[in-house]
């Protein structure tokens, strides 16, 4: 059994196509064909049940998925940290997030001390970053709502309230406070459905007594602040997103009852070998959260 037969196995296993997975192996198909049949020839048993041009994942080849999936996975595992040993390459990291507003300060932070870490950024909603996680496709995550996973580690970093933003001219523009359930009939500006803080926000009115009635949803939190702008709603924000568009907007309004808040976090997998690059990082977040938490305006 070598290791070319197992990664062959694993493509034609996942796309259960012999002509799809020569393309992305870039090979020829009747030379895969010959390395999988010299493959279950080498086990005893056939990994696929064929019907013409089909052929399809049986009961012997998903067991034995499973084993060569952990097994290359180890296997990558191992190189990255031989990579990391050797220094063969400079770092890399692959970061994700729910939360766009705070990278650009952070990666400018980090990469004027470690210029020659190379990053790949990806913003997702909480659920692909999960499994982005387990299948060690991303190295860290920042999110604003835990991970329930034994194998995930989630710590959190900084905790902010959350304001609602109303555009000048509102009714309730010059208020200094507001209580929740008073908001049931307003109509509101919000992220679109799967990402924390839409989740968060939502649960805090369901929580009261209402479901938002929301009329737009965007993926960029910074266009909810335009959309306020021009009257069409209002929006929850949290401290950190004011402090950076206060200039744009004017009127904010603090939340007491009840007390809405949002934290923000670090996920990593337990099971996953994490670069010297992104251990590196993983400690200079969780410095660089210690130092802004106090210069949030809690007024």
């Amino acid at each position: 059994m070598e290791l070319l037969q197992l990664k062959y196995f694993q493509t034609v296993a996942k796309l259960e196509h012999i002509t799809k997975a020569a393309e992305e192996l870039q090979i020829a198909q009747p030379s895969l064909s010959k390395t999988i049949t010299r493959l279950e020839n080498d086990l005893g048993v056939p990994l696929f049940d064929r019907q013409r041009r089909q052929i399809k994942l049986n009961n012997f080849g998903k067991a034995f998925l499973s084993r060569v999936d952990n097994a290359l996975m180890e296997l990558e595992e191992g190189r990255r940290e031989l990579e990391d040993l050797a220094s063969l390459k400079k770092g890399s990291i692959t970061l994700a997030s729910s939360i766009s507003k705070i990278l650009p300060d952070l990666m400018s932070a980090f990469l004027s001390e470690y210029p020659d870490v190379h990053f790949r950024q990806v913003i997702k909603p909480i659920s692909t970053m999960k499994k982005q996680l387990d299948d060690g496709e991303i190295d860290l995550c920042i999110s604003s709502i835990p991970f329930e996973d034994p194998d995930i580690e989630w710590t959190p970093l900084i905790t902010e309230d959350i304001y609602l933003i109303v555009p000048s001219g509102h009714y309730l523009a010059g208020k200094e406070s507001i209580h929740l359930s008073e908001l049931k009939h307003e109509t509101f500006i919000s992220l679109n459905a799967g990402y924390g803080f839409r989740e968060l926000t939502d649960k805090f009115c369901l929580d009261v007594g209402f479901v938002p009635n929301i009329s737009f949803e965007v993926d960029e939190p910074f266009a909810i602040v335009r959309l306020v702008n021009q009257g069409l709603g209002v929006a929850f924000m949290p401290a950190l997103d004011w402090n950076r568009v206060s200039d744009e907007l004017q009127e904010r309004i603090r939340i007491i009852e009840p007390t809405c808040q949002l934290t923000i976090g670090l996920a990593w997998s337990k099971s996953r070998y994490l670069s010297l690059a992104a251990q590196n990082f993983q400690k200079f977040v969780v410095d660089y959260f210690k130092k802004i938490s106090s210069g949030l305006d809690d007024n």
